[in-house]
C-alpha cells in the first residue's frame, strides 16, 4: 500500500509539474512585453516544475548527454570570462545580468524532461504580439514619440522580433492564417518603436519564409520577393510619415553630419564606438579595458574626457552598442571567443536537429532555434543584446526551451533517436 500510495504521490506531482510548464511555456511569450516585469511569471513557473520532480530533470542532463555539456560550457564560459576580467582590471561591475545565461542549458534539461506541447510557445507568442502591438498603438496615439512598452524602444522592438520567429517556425499544421496575422502585428509594434535595428532581421526572416515556403515554382518565389520589397520601397516614398517612424530622414542627416566630422547623433555614436572598441581591443586585447566598462574605453576621446565629457550622453551609453565590438573591447580575446560559443554551440546543434524532422523546412523546434540564433546576431551588429537583463534572459530561456524541445522532436522522428541524444538509462 505504500508503494502504491507513493506512486500515486509521485504521479500528482508529475501531472502538476507536466501543467506548470505547459502553461510556463505559453507564460514566456505571452507576458514578456505585455505587463512589467514580464518574465517573472515564466520564472517561477519554472522554479515550482522543477522542485515538484527534480530528479527526473537532473537525470534529463545525463540522458541529452554530450550536446547538454556543451551547451552548458557555452553558458558557463562567459561567466568564467567575466569573472576573471574583473577581477585582473578591478572592475567594479557585477555579473548580475550575465549570471543569466545559466538559465540556458538549464530549460534545455527543462524542456527535454517534461516535454511541453510546442503549440503552447505558438499560442503564447501570438498573445505577446498582439499585446505588443497594441501597447506601441496606445503608446503612440498618447503622444510618445517611439513606443517601447515596459522596456526600452530598442529592447522592445527585438524582443517583437524574437515573437515573430515563434510565431512562423512553432506555428501548428494548416494554421498560415494566423501566423501571418502575427507577422503584421509585429511589424507594426516594430515601426512603431521607430527602432531601425530589428529590420535586418526582419528582412531575413521574410527572406526565408519565401524562398523556403516551397510555393509554387523559384521563380514565381522571386516574384514575390520582388513585389514585396517593391511595395515596401513604395510605401516608403509615398507616405511621409512612414519614413518620419522609421527615421529615415534622421539616418539621412546622421550621415551628412559624420562627413563633416560630428559623430554626435545616433549613427555617428555607434560608427564612433566601433572605432574606439577597435582601439581598446589592439591596446590590451587579452583583457580588454574591464568587463562592463566601456565608458572607460570612451575616455579615448578628447570629447569625454574631463569635466566636459560628463554632460555629453554619448560618453556615458555604458556599452558599444555592438555585441563582438562590446565583449572585444571589455573581455579582449576571450570576451570575443566566449561570444561567438555562445552564438556557435546552439546554432551547431540547432542545424544539426534540423535534419532529423520531417515537419518541414519551416517548422520545428530546432528551425525556430535556428532562426532565433541569427536574429541575435543580426541585432547585435547594431545594439549590445547582452548589455540588457531583458534580451540576455530571453535569449537563454528560449534557446534553451526550444534545443530541449528540438531533440525531443528529433528522438521522434524515424531513425533520430541515436543522433538526437544517447538512449535513457
Amino acid at each position: 500500500m505504500d508503494t502504491t500510495h507513493a506512486d500515486n504521490r509521485m504521479d500528482l506531482r508529475w501531472r502538476w509539474a507536466s501543467a506548470c510548464a505547459a502553461l510556463g511555456l505559453w507564460c514566456l511569450p505571452a507576458l514578456t512585453l505585455s505587463i512589467p516585469k514580464g518574465l517573472l511569471p515564466f520564472g517561477l513557473l519554472l522554479l515550482a516544475s522543477t522542485l515538484l520532480v527534480p530528479l527526473r530533470v537532473l537525470r534529463a542532463t545525463r540522458e541529452i548527454g554530450r550536446p547538454w555539456l556543451l551547451v552548458a560550457a557555452a553558458a558557463v564560459v562567459p561567466l568564467l570570462v567575466a569573472l576573471a576580467s574583473i577581477h585582473m582590471t578591478g572592475s567594479d561591475e557585477s555579473i548580475d545580468g550575465r549570471d543569466r545565461l545559466l538559465v540556458l542549458p538549464w530549460t534545455m534539461a527543462w524542456a527535454w524532461a517534461l516535454n511541453p506541447p510546442r503549440i503552447m510557445l505558438w499560442r503564447g507568442a501570438l498573445a505577446g504580439l498582439l499585446a505588443a502591438a497594441a501597447l506601441a498603438l496606445v503608446q503612440v496615439l498618447a503622444g510618445a514619440s517611439r513606443a517601447g512598452g515596459w522596456l526600452n524602444e530598442i529592447v522592445f522592438a527585438d524582443v517583437v522580433l524574437v515573437l515573430m520567429v515563434m510565431a512562423v517556425f512553432c506555428r501548428p499544421p494548416r494554421s498560415w492564417h494566423w501566423s501571418a496575422f502575427a507577422l503584421a502585428l509585429g511589424v507594426l509594434a516594430i515601426l512603431l518603436s521607430g527602432t531601425r535595428g530589428p529590420w535586418p532581421g526582419l528582412l531575413v526572416l521574410l527572406l526565408v519564409l519565401i524562398l523556403g515556403s516551397g510555393w509554387r515554382s523559384r521563380r514565381s518565389r522571386a516574384l514575390l520577393l520582388g513585389g514585396m520589397v517593391t511595395c515596401g520601397i513604395v510605401l516608403l516614398v509615398s507616405v511621409p510619415a512612414l519614413t518620419q517612424q522609421l527615421r529615415l530622414s534622421e539616418l539621412r542627416r546622421d550621415i551628412e553630419r559624420m562627413d563633416h566630422g560630428d559623430h554626435n547623433s545616433s549613427a555617428g555614436a555607434r560608427l564612433e564606438r566601433l572605432q574606439v572598441a577597435a582601439g581598446a581591443f589592439a591596446d590590451a586585447p587579452w583583457t580588454g579595458v574591464g568587463f562592463g566598462e566601456f565608458d572607460r574605453a570612451m575616455q579615448r576621446l578628447p570629447a569625454c574626457r574631463g569635466e566636459a565629457g560628463l554632460k555629453i550622453e554619448r560618453c556615458h551609453l555604458g556599452h558599444a552598442h555592438n555585441d563582438l565590438a562590446e565583449w572585444g573591447a571589455t573581455m579582449g580575446l576571450p570576451g570575443a571567443v566566449a561570444l561567438i560559443l555562445l552564438y556557435a554551440v546552439p546554432l551547431w546543434l540547432f542545424m544539426r536537429l534540423r535534419r532529423d524532422v520531417t515537419l518541414g523546412r519551416l517548422r520545428g523546434s530546432a528551425s525556430a532555434g535556428a532562426m532565433m540564433v541569427l536574429v541575435f546576431v543580426l541585432c547585435g551588429l547594431t545594439q549590445s543584446m547582452f548589455a540588457h537583463q531583458t534580451t540576455t534572459s530571453v535569449y537563454a530561456a528560449f534557446g534553451g526551451l526550444l534545443l530541449g524541445m528540438a531533440l525531443r522532436e528529433a528522438r521522434a522522428a524515424p531513425g533520430g533517436a541515436r543522433k538526437a541524444a544517447p538512449k535513457p538509462r
